[in-house]
């Protein structure tokens, strides 16, 4: 059964159509990268995926197989990183309290609601998905302290805390230095490979982001899928040229990866 399915979905803001009778479906274990230039709609169809917008001028969508569903624990069952998130955890609070945070879909950890029982698994739990990022030395850190590439881990974990079913990256790597850059994405390639059955969904607009484990790739222009399928196949001079309007890129292809030389 499907994670996610969406059947012609279209949404209109402010007389705007910003998605297009889009199709898209995720299985489990899947692992997807959108592809897009800015306002290609790729934020709008995350709202949609989690529940936040309704497809308002068409279509259907349906998570495991049910049209409606309690939103609050759906919310749960999806994990959501993206860029203004780290603005909304307290600056001092532990990165691991950040992590533990996850499971009952809280900013801001409130230590007096665990039971005792509770306490050290979670916690042991905490520090096992920090250290599947190759971030658990920083446990003890506080949240305001850490680089953005190191936030970005800890949010990664807090949302894999909550066991979810599919985990939507939005952009995780924007505003990360080369390096910063690249060890998020090694820890994404090596988080990818686990077989846990997390569906991840990476939402980028630069194709060298797209590392190896995200086998499928959907691409968005002007609200509307143009193009689907496998990653390996559909990174194309074609398919660069329609989504950011320049002309045809060579090519650099190295470790599974693709690199656009415009």
């Amino acid at each position: 059964m499907s994670i996610l399915e969406l059947t012609n979905v279209s949404y209109r803001a402010g007389g705007r159509l910003i998605l297009d009778r889009v199709n898209w479906q995720v299985e489990p274990g899947q692992h997807w990268a959108i592809l897009g230039a800015n306002g290609a709609g790729k934020t709008t169809l995350l709202k949609i995926a989690c529940g936040y917008l309704w497809p308002n001028s068409g279509g259907e969508v349906t998570r495991l197989g049910q049209r409606l569903l309690d939103l609050r624990e759906l919310r749960k069952s999806i994990g959501w990183v993206t860029l203004d998130m780290p603005g909304k955890v307290p600056a001092d609070e532990p990165a691991l309290d950040t992590v533990v945070s996850g499971r009952f879909a809280q900013v801001g950890l409130r230590r007096k609601l665990l039971r005792d029982e509770l306490h050290a698994r979670l916690f042991d739990e905490a520090r096992e998905q920090l250290a599947a990022l190759g971030a658990d030395s920083l446990a003890a850190q506080a949240f305001g302290t850490l680089s953005q590439g190191e936030r970005q881990k800890v949010l990664i974990a807090r949302a894999r805390m909550a066991k979810p079913l599919v985990i939507f990256l939005d952009e995780p790597c924007g505003g990360l230095d080369p390096g910063a850059r690249e060890h998020l994405l090694a820890a994404l390639e090596q988080l990818a490979q686990r077989t846990d059955d997390i569906a991840l969904v990476l939402v980028t607009h630069h194709v060298e982001e797209i590392m190896p484990a995200f086998t499928n790739t959907l691409a968005m222009a002007n609200g509307a899928v143009v193009a689907k399928g496998e990653s390996s196949e559909l990174l194309t001079t074609a398919l660069m040229t329609q989504l950011y309007d320049v002309s045809s890129p060579q090519w650099i292809r190295s470790n599974g990866r693709v690199w656009p030389v415009w």
